[in-house]
């Protein structure tokens, strides 16, 4: 903004005249915040997908003549692919999921539609014609990556040595360290400054309440981590070997979530809970007598089973990625050797997909830590986390 720290001080230091701006609440404005909130994303997932790749195929793509650059473009990348399209799709989810963002620089999109149909005119028909849209174009999206990718396999024939790294040198180093530098600053570094400026500005109201509720927001952070991360695994360990065509659309249609905003899923949840607390309660009513009023509605479980609805794909990505680069022959030798299927499963499976399920249970903790809609609508009494708190 005008009187912001960066346009002062391109003002102060190059003396330009005190009118001068430039205008950041535009459609590059967003694009360029939008872009800086959600690279981790693929940067993440890219990096489990390039870690895990063995030195052997690179160096037979040298060895035919290829340079580092052919090989890069040829082997490695193709080979990472699956770890860089799942972040690209959370990353794109988020995007059409995001309200405050967007809000803030008062660019429309089909979730501040959504907010203005429900909220605003209070019109719950429209609202979910637009969800549905909106659940449209990233199936449809899905899809179709899906389909170009059509059968091809992207294993891994043995890690064979860990890739070597490139150290470079002259203008290429000094390229590649401005271009990281510059978006760790942008990012991360000038963000957590002003943040740390304004918490030592109110340092005097900073208590045990706020240990509370950092601790509420790990605790369920930590459930819902363990909890997507697991059902991924198992989503994917059964879509890879046992799955069909319906079962392949049936988990699509199920990691659809992350695409909603997170206040339209929380309405969707509670509404749906309560409906099944009060068939419970006039079951139990009918037996008894007694009236026990809503059972899981108000409770964690409620919050959890949100949080499970919206961050599914965001553990299933990882998950499915890590997966696809193992050799089925690796469960086959498993199994020929007189293995049952969760000793398969404990000590070849998950071994080799550690990296990705760390990775899953990172992203999902912290799509937690910072969402706000669904926490406020669905907690427990007592159970504030930060982003309420904000």
């Amino acid at each position: 903004d005008f009187a912001g720290p960066v346009q002062s001080g391109l003002r102060a230091l190059f003396g330009l005249p005190a009118a001068w701006s430039f205008e950041v609440r535009n459609t590059f404005g967003v694009i360029a915040v939008m872009t800086l909130v959600l690279y981790p994303y693929v940067y993440m997932l890219a990096r489990v997908s390039f870690i895990g790749q063995g030195q052997s195929a690179y160096e037979a793509a040298r060895s035919l003549g290829l340079g580092p650059w052919g090989a890069f473009f040829r082997v490695s990348l193709p080979m990472a692919r699956p770890g860089i399209v799942a972040g690209l799709s959370l990353a794109l989810m988020e995007a059409l999921a995001d309200f405050g963002a967007v809000s803030v620089f008062n660019f429309d999109t089909f979730t501040t539609a959504i907010y203005k149909s429900w909220f605003g005119f209070f019109d719950l028909h429209s609202a979910a014609q637009l969800a549905s849209i909106l659940l449209t174009i990233v199936l449809i999206a899905m899809l179709v990556e899906r389909h170009y990718r059509n059968r091809a396999r992207f294993t891994e024939s043995g890690r064979n040595g860990a890739q070597r790294r490139i150290h470079l040198s002259g203008r290429l180093g000094l390229a590649a360290s401005l271009f990281g530098w510059g978006v760790f600053i942008l990012a991360f570094a000038a963000p957590v400054v002003k943040l740390v400026s304004w918490a030592l500005a109110v340092a005097s109201d900073l208590d045990s309440r706020y240990l509370d509720l950092f601790l509420h927001t790990l605790i369920l952070g930590a459930m819902a981590g363990v909890l997507t991360v697991a059902a991924a695994f198992v989503l994917a360990y059964a879509n890879r070997y046992h799955g069909d065509y319906s079962t392949a659309l049936s988990v699509r249609v199920g990691t659809l979530g992350y695409a909603l905003p997170g206040s339209v899923l929380a309405v969707g949840v509670m509404l749906s809970l309560t409906w099944f607390d009060n068939r419970i309660a006039d079951g139990v009513e009918w037996l008894t007598g007694r009236d026990i009023g809503l059972v899981i509605s108000g409770t964690v479980i409620a919050l959890l089973m949100a949080y499970f609805a919206r961050f599914l794909a965001v553990a299933y990505g990882p998950v499915e990625s890590s997966l696809e680069r193992i050799r089925p022959s690796m469960r086959d030798a498993a199994r020929s050797l007189g293995a049952a299927q969760w000793e398969t499963v404990w000590r070849v499976y998950l071994p080799m997909l550690r990296p990705g399920l760390l990775t899953a249970g990172l992203l999902v903790l912290v799509d937690v830590m910072k969402e706000m809609p669904a926490t406020l609508l669905l907690r427990p009494f007592g159970w504030d986390t930060l982003a309420v708190r904000i």
